[in-house]
């Protein structure tokens, strides 16, 4: 099974791009969406033309803002929205899919925003969306994937000095959170698969970041301990264009 995670910055725009091209070579069997900026119908309109796949889609209250899709080629047995904490629940940030042998969940975790003025939220978010990753479980394993807006450790960002502990998405405080859920035993899995490897999934658009490659590893696909045993991919498709993020690649084994 082939799943994938893309931060498409607004749905409607990478349409207007080589999207569909994208999905088709990447031949992915589950297509996870962060930030489709779009209310549910109007996601349902921009990926009409998309033939194969099942649509879920979870929008933010406040339009053109934030918001997750998912796309699946088979039927998931039961599909859930947000976390069911009204705080959380505004801005279309979690989708959770049952598949027969794990959850899916798709998360575009909250920027801590320009000055780190939201940055007691999102540890909040963070210890939140824990404890709700571990609800399920006690049901069945977990693969999660999406943006998660921290870059790990030094190697999954181009200019660590400079931004620890002053940029969104590069303080300790968001660090501990991503820690937490290595400590409750979700594995990182294309930092296990490729220890060394220097790959990034964001740049910014400001100064040709992304030609220089002046990037951030902050897109993941995180799995239940009992899982790691089934991944036998693992990978940052930076080749894929038509976003300020690139896709995020898991594959695993039946």
């Amino acid at each position: 099974m082939r799943l994938v995670s893309w931060n498409v910055n607004g749905i409607r725009a990478a349409m207007k791009k080589d999207f569909v091209q994208s999905l088709a070579a990447m031949e992915t069997d589950v297509l996870c969406l962060q930030e489709t900026k779009a209310q549910d119908e109007q996601v349902a309109e921009a990926l009409a033309e998309i033939n194969g796949y099942h649509l879920y889609s979870n929008s933010a209250e406040k339009k053109g803002y934030s918001g997750t899709a998912i796309l699946s080629k088979s039927e998931p047995l039961s599909v859930q929205y947000d976390m069911d904490i009204e705080e959380h629940d505004q801005e279309g940030r979690v989708i959770a899919a049952e598949f027969e042998s794990f959850y899916l969940v798709t998360v575009y975790t909250p920027n801590s925003g320009n000055g780190l003025k939201r940055l007691d939220y999102r540890q909040q978010w963070d210890a939140d969306f824990l404890a709700y990753l571990q609800q399920l479980e006690k049901q069945k394993p977990v693969v999660l994937c999406g943006d998660l807006n921290v870059a790990h450790k030094d190697i999954d960002l181009a200019r660590p000095k400079p931004n620890y502990n002053k940029s969104a998405g590069y303080t300790q405080a968001e660090i501990d959170g991503l820690d937490n859920l290595v400590a409750a035993g979700f594995v990182d899995t294309f930092r296990d698969q490729h220890a060394e490897k220097v790959k990034y999934s964001w740049w910014s658009y400001r100064a040709g970041a992304r030609a220089k490659n002046v990037g951030w590893r902050i897109d993941y696909f995180m799995v239940s301990a009992s899982l790691q045993g089934c991944v036998t991919g693992a990978d940052i498709l930076n080749e894929v264009m038509g976003s300020d993020h690139c896709p995020v690649l898991l594959d695993l084994a039946d």
